[in-house]
């Protein structure tokens, strides 16, 4: 599996999905070179069982060409597959499986694979600071896979223009693990439990995706009220945040810490900017945040506007925003709320994976035996 995401960043699709596959397929999860020293070297550990992380590490003066580092990478992965003790003998006629498209004109079709899959989460083509030949590469990589998943059903409508095999599959959910939200005997972590209420919460990565004035303006609209910001920075600055006494930007949290975190929010904020890199989003937290039992405010991000109102208030103004924000804060809708935990339920992950998991074979499969017939 190629991915552009780290195992250890946020725990999101990539590591919901095959966490589960990796109950009956082992997966060797495959990064995007980092710097390193000395020679080209591939790092290798098991982060989870069954999962094998490979990091990639060139050294100074490495190729700046994509390609060209890919192919100075092969040879140590070709041999890594054949003799390293967490490789060797576990990886035979694999599935390749790309969330990004960077390293595919190298390295599809290697390793004696039999199919291929491109799981299209977002439009990386959007996204701050993209390469400039990423979308020739999607390109390259949507004419040769066999099946293409999409996290958001906007992906879903604009990928099915070049694939024949396009399955919208959005966000899933561990209702057991958000759900511990619900549960007296789960503690909020002091940091928010010593603030002072009520308290407006995201749980997210701090990217160029979120509305940074609004952001502000919600906290200046409730100078009493406490906006929690939890998760890393990428591609932004600490110093370019907004800086207000009662706004908190916490910083990365582990998976396991978010439910407890989650559990004192008032009310779960989804403050995502209306741009080019949202256009496309289908947000995980949405389910994530139902599954704790919270009212969800957001703006109008299409995917979240089809596929979660009424159980996700939806703002198109800052005023609007606000004013739900107060509301739900004030008066949180029970029966929404149940509606929200529900639909949570209906949602696993365990079931998605499954699905996607049909699909694949019904995609690979017989396209792999007509060929091998064909010989």
């Amino acid at each position: 599996m190629h991915c552009h995401l780290r195992w250890d960043f946020v725990w999101q699709r990539p590591q919901q999905i095959f966490s589960r596959l990796a109950a009956d397929h082992p997966v060797l999860f495959v990064e995007d070179p980092v710097a390193g020293d000395g020679e080209p070297q591939l790092e290798l550990s098991e982060p989870f069982a069954n999962v094998v992380r490979m990091v990639p590490r060139l050294p100074h003066g490495a190729p700046a060409d994509v390609d060209d580092q890919w192919r100075l990478l092969l040879p140590l992965m070709e041999q890594a597959l054949q003799n390293h003790p967490l490789l060797a003998g576990r990886f035979h006629a694999p599935v390749q499986w790309f969330y990004s498209p960077m390293s595919a004109p190298v390295l599809l079709g290697r390793f004696g694979a039999r199919g291929t899959v491109y799981d299209c989460m977002d439009e990386l083509a959007n996204f701050r600071f993209a390469p400039s030949d990423i979308t020739d590469r999607e390109r390259f990589l949507l004419s040769r896979a066999d099946v293409v998943f999409t996290g958001g059903y906007q992906l879903y409508e604009s990928k099915s223009r070049h694939h024949p095999t396009v399955h919208f599959h959005g966000c899933g959910v561990d209702v057991g693990h958000f759900g511990r939200a619900r549960l007296a005997s789960t503690v909020v972590p002091a940091r928010v439990a010593e603030l002072p209420g009520p308290v407006f919460g995201y749980v997210g990565v701090v990217d160029e995706r979120l509305d940074y004035p609004l952001v502000e303006a919600l906290a200046r609209e409730f100078p009493d009220a406490s906006v929690v910001m939890a998760g890393p920075l990428a591609k932004v600055e600490q110093a370019d945040l907004p800086d207000l006494p009662n706004l908190h930007w916490l910083g990365q949290q582990s998976y396991e810490s978010l439910p407890a975190l989650v559990k004192g929010f008032d009310v779960c904020l989804m403050p995502f900017a209306l741009n080019d890199a949202t256009r496309y989003i289908n947000p995980t937290k949405t389910l994530e945040y139902m599954a704790a039992g919270k009212p969800v405010v957001s703006t109008a991000v299409a995917d979240v506007v089809r596929n979660f109102t009424p159980v996700v208030e939806v703002a198109r103004t800052t005023g609007e925003f606000l004013d739900a924000v107060a509301h739900a804060a004030r008066e949180p809708d029970p029966a929404l709320l149940r509606e929200g935990i529900a639909r949570a339920m209906e949602a696993s992950w365990e079931s998605t994976v499954a699905t996607m998991r049909g699909e694949l074979l019904d995609a690979v499969l017989p396209v792999r035996a007509a060929q091998a017939g064909a010989l």
